[in-house]
Formats: structure tokens, C-alpha cells, sequence
């Protein structure tokens, strides 16, 4: 095995890659909580500003806990260059800040995170950028909106909250022959399920306070792809825009990496249980979940995903007053926006995570009034069951 662990396996990698221990030999990876680095003289700091010299500068685009989850994270995903941010939000604004400009069009799903449609039609467009939306299973929807002008297609998939999955090879090809850059928002799966870089996408973006951390701890992103994207072009906004993650929330992240491949097989495992028992509840009009034979793109997904998630939505009959009525008749599940820990949540979409997008995008999306969104934990799954047939009764 190399010395630089490349070739080790995923789990190898997940837990010692781009580990560089200090003069102390510390087990566990430092954290460098300092603003700043000193040079030895005047010539080191000239030569370290002016890029002829690698090495740290200044707490807002270097530090070297920061850099060892980037480069673990990078390699899970199998990229060149990670640059982590402050959120998962602030991951997609570099991005879209940084490689698109006034002019550009962009394309993008329907079934985007509420934040994200907000950013797009609240803050890109103000600075020239057009947006259009189109169904995220449906290539040719995507071909059909490219213009002259498109730059990027933006698509998360599986997507929140109905799990729908688009096939990423097809939609880079869309990309590609437009000349145009995809970029994918893998939060839902991790790597350690998805890894569309292999598929043919140029950026993966992830919300690292979700699975990455795994415990709810922390906020942070991070964008994942080339030297020249992501390594040079990201880089810079960061450098100058300054939306950076903590040393200490790069610890946190750091930590979950090592037990994120397990951690995934028992979400996905708990999901795929409480999928198929609500398949068969008489008070649920239907259940999205990649794993289940009914998912529309269930096909897609095996050919994409190496587990099926740890995200279930479904429609309960009776609309939001009965979502409403299940949530608070709930005793284990917890009530919370988050997702990606191992404490089971449960939201209601339509009035909270999608809240501030207009009815009508709303219901372009599938997004009903019913819909309530599970992230399934680490608890045991008969006890999750339990507490949701309570509920529902």
C-alpha cells in the first residue's frame, strides 16, 4: 500500500487520509486553532502571498485542520481539489458566484432545496443570471431548456424531500455538449453511497453539517472537483468572499468521515424498513424512497447508488392538518429542520424547509401539503415503526 494511502480502500481512506501528524505525534488528527501563521522572514511571507511558495498564510483560506478534511473528503469523492466552507449554502454561492456570470443561464431542477430556488431567483438573477427549472428525472426537459448561454446545470439528487433521483451520466452529457459545467448536490447520499464524478459530473457540492458530521454538531460545506474549478477558480471566491469553515467544525467533520460508510448502511438500513411498512399503511397515499420497487427512478438509483439512503418521504391522507396531527402524536422522532443524524427527524416540508418558495413551485415539485419527510437515524427500527403506528392511529 502507498504511503499517501490513494489506492487504500474507501474505509481505509475515510479514516487516515491526509492525516499529517505534528513533531507531539498525536493519535488523533490536531486542531490548529490559530487566525494566523508566522514565516520565518520578510522573503517567506513575499513569496507565500505571491504563490511562488506553498504553505499557510491566514486563517481564511488556510488551515491546515481544515485542509486535512478536505483532502479526505476529496479523495472520498474522488476529485482533485476540495475547498469547505462555512455551510452547505454558502458551498453552493461560491460555486455559482465563482464560475457563472452576468449573462449566463443556468439550469436547474425543480425539486431543489428550498434555500437553494431561494438563492437563485432571490439573489443570481439580481446580478443577471437566468434561471430555469425543469423536472429532474426528465433528460430531455434539461436538453430542451439549454440555450446559447448555458453555462452550468445544477441538479441534487436524490432530492428534497421526494427522493427523486436523475441519471447523472445522461444529464452530463446534456452538460457537455453545450459546453456547459453539471454540478451535482450530493448531500443525501455521501460518497460513501454516490459519487457522481464517476458518472460524469464536473462539481459535487455537499452540506457537511448533514451526514458528513452525522451527530448535528456542526454547520459546514464544501465543494468537491478539479484543480482548475474547484482547487483555483472556488478558491479564490473563497480567499476573497470569506465564507470559511472553523478549524474546529473541520475537526468535527474530520471525525465523522471515519465512521460515515457505516453509519450509511445503518441509516439506509432503518430507512429501507419504515419505507416498506408505510408502503403498506392504510392512512398513506404513497412512500418516496430510491429503495422501493415503486420508486419511479428505483432503477436509476441501482445503477447510481451502492445503498439506498437514509431519507424517506411520504403523503399521509387528510393533508396537512393530518401531517400535522402524526408529528405531534410522535414521542421518539424529533420535530427539527436537520437531517443526517443519528437522533430520527421528522418536518413538515411545505411550511418549513420549503416554506419561503411559492405555492405554485410547490406544487411543481410534488410537494404537498401531506408530505412530511423522515431522516431515519440510528435508533432501533421496530422502535421507529412503534412510534409511527401510534402516530398514525
Amino acid at each position: 500500500m502507498k504511503d499517501d494511502l490513494s489506492d487504500a480502500g474507501f474505509e481505509t481512506r475515510a479514516v487516515r487520509f491526509a492525516q499529517q501528524r505534528t513533531h507531539e505525534r498525536e493519535h488523533s488528527e490536531a486542531i490548529f486553532m490559530t487566525s494566523s501563521f508566522v514565516f520565518d522572514n520578510a522573503a517567506q511571507a513575499a513569496a507565500r502571498f505571491s504563490g511562488q511558495e506553498q504553505g499557510n498564510i491566514y486563517g481564511r483560506f488556510h488551515n491546515p485542520t481544515v485542509r486535512t478534511f478536505e483532502q479526505r473528503l476529496a479523495s472520498l469523492e474522488g476529485g482533485e481539489s476540495c475547498v469547505a466552507t462555512a455551510s452547505g449554502m454558502s458551498a453552493i454561492l461560491a460555486t455559482v458566484i465563482a464560475l457563472l456570470q452576468a449573462g449566463d443561464h443556468m439550469v436547474a431542477s425543480k425539486s431543489l432545496f428550498g434555500s437553494s430556488i431561494a438563492l437563485f431567483d432571490n439573489y443570481l438573477k439580481k446580478f443577471g443570471v437566468e434561471v430555469t427549472y425543469v423536472t429532474l428525472s426528465n433528460v430531455d426537459d434539461w436538453a430542451a431548456a439549454v440555450t446559447p448561454a448555458t453555462k452550468m446545470l445544477f441538479a441534487e439528487t436524490p432530492s428534497n424531500p421526494l427522493t427523486e433521483v436523475c441519471d447523472i451520466q445522461a444529464l452530463a452529457d446534456v452538460a457537455h455538449d453545450c459546453g456547459a459545467l453539471l454540478v451535482v448536490d450530493n448531500c443525501f447520499c455521501t460518497p460513501a453511497i454516490q459519487r457522481p464524478l464517476e458518472f460524469g459530473a464536473d462539481i459535487v457540492i455537499h452540506s457537511a453539517t448533514k451526514y458528513l458530521d452525522g451527530q448535528g454538531r456542526a454547520l459546514g460545506g464544501a465543494v468537491v472537483g478539479n484543480s482548475d474549478l474547484v482547487g483555483d477558480k472556488i478558491f479564490s471566491f473563497l480567499r476573497t468572499a470569506g465564507p470559511s469553515m472553523s478549524p474546529f467544525n473541520a475537526w468535527i467533520f474530520t471525525r465523522g468521515l471515519e465512521t460515515l460508510s457505516l453509519r450509511m448502511k445503518a441509516h439506509s438500513e432503518n430507512a429501507r424498513l419504515i419505507a416498506n411498512w408505510l408502503e403498506s399503511h392504510d392512512k398513506i397515499e404513497r412512500v418516496y424512497y430510491p429503495g422501493l420497487a415503486s420508486h419511479p427512478q428505483y432503477e436509476v438509483a441501482n445503477k447510481q447508488h451502492d445503498d439506498s439512503g437514509g431519507i424517506v418521504a411520504f403523503d399521509v391522507v387528510g393533508g396537512q392538518e393530518a401531517a400535522w396531527k402524526v408529528m405531534d402524536s410522535l414521542s421518539l422522532m424529533s420535530i427539527t429542520a436537520n437531517l443526517g443524524d443519528v437522533k430520527t427527524t421528522i418536518t413538515h416540508p411545505t411550511s418549513t424547509t420549503h416554506f419561503r418558495i411559492s405555492a405554485e413551485q410547490r406544487a411543481a415539485a410534488g410537494i404537498g401539503d401531506g408530505l412530511l419527510r423522515i431522516s431515519a437515524g440510528l435508533e432501533s427500527a421496530n422502535d421507529l415503526i412503534a412510534d409511527l403506528d401510534q402516530a398514525l392511529n
